[in-house]
């Protein structure tokens, strides 16, 4: 076996290519990252992941995942997020998938996360996680929410994390007629919106909990807090867009229904769900007023938006970290401080073929260096 002409070249190639997969996983972040004082939180923001578990081809496990834990490591260094939010999809195909092999889907993210998978982490269901109204269903919803933390049996959850309220709503089920995971998700809103309009009388509840009791009488139309007074909202679809989010006029008339149950009620209908990717209107009315949020997140749409409601609710869509859509993969890195102030950056990272192409770059280079290295000797 032929020995190395140069024994330092070894180490020089293992040196060059860490720096080179340390910049290539370097994420571009838009006016830098927001700034982070004492006592502020700062929640890593993600979404549509994709993954496969179990389905994984040796492409993706060989490639991809490692790829990804290099985005999320370096990530996490550089940017020093107290908390990571997974704004849904964490499967590509979660809705066919048997207990055991949704399980192997987390597990992939965990191993992706490596040991910055002890980060606190709140989960949003999405449509690839449950499927859709054809097939969705309450105990098929458990029995995914079991496994994600702080979700209750409709796939929703209330968090209480440095002082900032979150809720995780489950959006796909208000997309689906009369059933009882829709009227579950809605009863959940009402308990919430009873417990941030009496906050002042209410006990402090820990990190995780599931449910807070409460009247479940409350009408959203009588909500008396302030816009902006309520939690921060975590949803997998984008809110409606109103025309002008003036006059309070649907951009599309046709997306207007009367009760949700008339959701996907025909294929005409569908067809406008697919192309706005959006919630109905009403539903949208539904957790504007009943929450009034400090802010939302959502995603579903693979590119980032930052938006602003009529009523000043600002809505923040994040990209998805995933090269399995159109676009740049990417997330958001947000900071809640101390004085109620919400600061955010969207971070972009290297398309697929860009990391390709760069690997076998330094593959070329590697074996120019060897080649003359020889010729030197």
């Amino acid at each position: 076996m032929a020995a190395w002409p140069n024994p330092a070249l070894p180490l020089l190639l293992v040196a060059a290519l860490l720096a080179f997969e340390d910049w290539l996983s370097t994420p571009s972040c838009s006016g830098g990252p927001p700034r982070h004082g004492p006592g502020d939180l700062r929640a890593m923001m993600v979404a549509d992941l994709m993954l496969l578990g179990s389905d994984a081809t040796y492409a993706d496990r060989l490639f991809r995942d490692h790829v990804m834990y290099k985005f999320f490591a370096n990530s996490i260094q550089t940017l020093k997020p107290d908390m990571i939010v997974v704004l849904g999809d964490i499967s590509a195909k979660g809705s066919e998938l048997t207990e055991r092999r949704w399980i192997s889907v987390i597990e992939q993210f965990e191993g992706i996360l490596g040991h910055h998978s002890s980060l606190p982490l709140l989960t949003v269901l999405g449509d690839k996680d449950v499927g859709n109204c054809a097939n969705l269903e309450g105990k098929f919803v458990h029995r995914r929410a079991k496994h994600l933390p702080g979700l209750d049996s409709c796939g929703c959850g209330a968090f209480e994390i440095s002082n900032v309220s979150f809720v995780s709503l489950n959006v796909v089920a208000l997309l689906c007629g009369n059933n009882d995971l829709r009227f579950g998700v809605e009863k959940f809103m009402e308990r919430e919106s009873h417990h941030f309009q009496s906050l002042n009388e209410a006990e402090c509840y820990p990190l995780g909990c599931e449910k807070r009791e409460g009247s479940t009488d409350i009408s959203w139309r009588r909500n008396s807090m302030d816009s902006g007074s309520g939690p921060v909202i975590l949803l997998h679809f984008p809110l409606h867009r109103f025309d002008a989010e003036v006059t309070g006029v649907p951009t599309s008339s046709e997306a207007i229904v009367s009760d949700h149950s008339s959701v996907f009620s025909s294929s005409k209908q569908r067809g406008i769900y697919d192309r706005l990717h959006t919630l109905p209107a009403n539903s949208t009315q539904y957790i504007l007023q009943a929450l009034k949020p400090r802010i939302i997140f959502n995603a579903h749409t693979g590119s980032f938006s930052d938006f602003l409601h009529a009523d000043g609710t600002r809505e923040v869509t994040v990209p998805a970290m995933t090269w399995k859509t159109r676009g740049v993969p990417g997330f958001v890195i947000t900071t809640f401080d101390t004085k109620g102030t919400v600061t955010l950056s969207c971070c972009l990272l290297a398309k697929e073929w860009h990391v390709i192409m760069g690997y076998l770059a330094f593959l070329c280079l590697t074996a120019l260096a060897v080649k003359l290295s020889h010729q030197l000797e």
